[in-house]
């Protein structure tokens, strides 16, 4: 059974930068398919990135290449976020769902297991 486990989130000024990490336990075997989503007050959840098992990244469109995701051996998840503004500010989750070759999405009802999400506060 997989669990995610979000960590790395506080409180930044803004400009500053903030890495976050995602400790992931999935099924052996290929790589899982995994993305950063996140969800602000009043806000619906919105994708930040997804990473396939090749590697391959996906950006949503307010990233502006400011980011960064990653992937290790263990599919332990990392969001690098550099440059963060206060409209970055937002509960932050981890996704993943069972491999799939390469392809990943940016859409939230694609991923089958969620973490309980990281706080990051971006102050201007």
């Amino acid at each position: 059974q997989v669990k995610l486990v979000e960590s790395g989130g506080g409180t930044v000024q803004a400009g500053g930068s903030l890495r976050l990490s995602c400790a992931a336990s999935v099924y052996t075997g290929s790589r899982a398919s995994m993305a950063w989503f996140r969800q602000a007050p009043g806000k619906e959840r919105e994708a930040v990135a997804c990473i396939n098992s090749y590697g391959q990244a996906t950006f949503a469109g307010f990233v502006k290449g400011r980011f960064t995701i990653s992937r290790d051996a263990k599919n332990t998840l990392s969001l690098q976020m550099n440059s963060l503004n206060p409209e970055d500010s937002a509960k932050y989750y981890c996704a993943a769902r069972p491999p799939y070759g390469g392809v990943c999405f940016l859409k939230s009802t694609w991923y089958h297991y969620w973490g309980q999400g990281t706080q990051v506060t971006v102050s201007s």
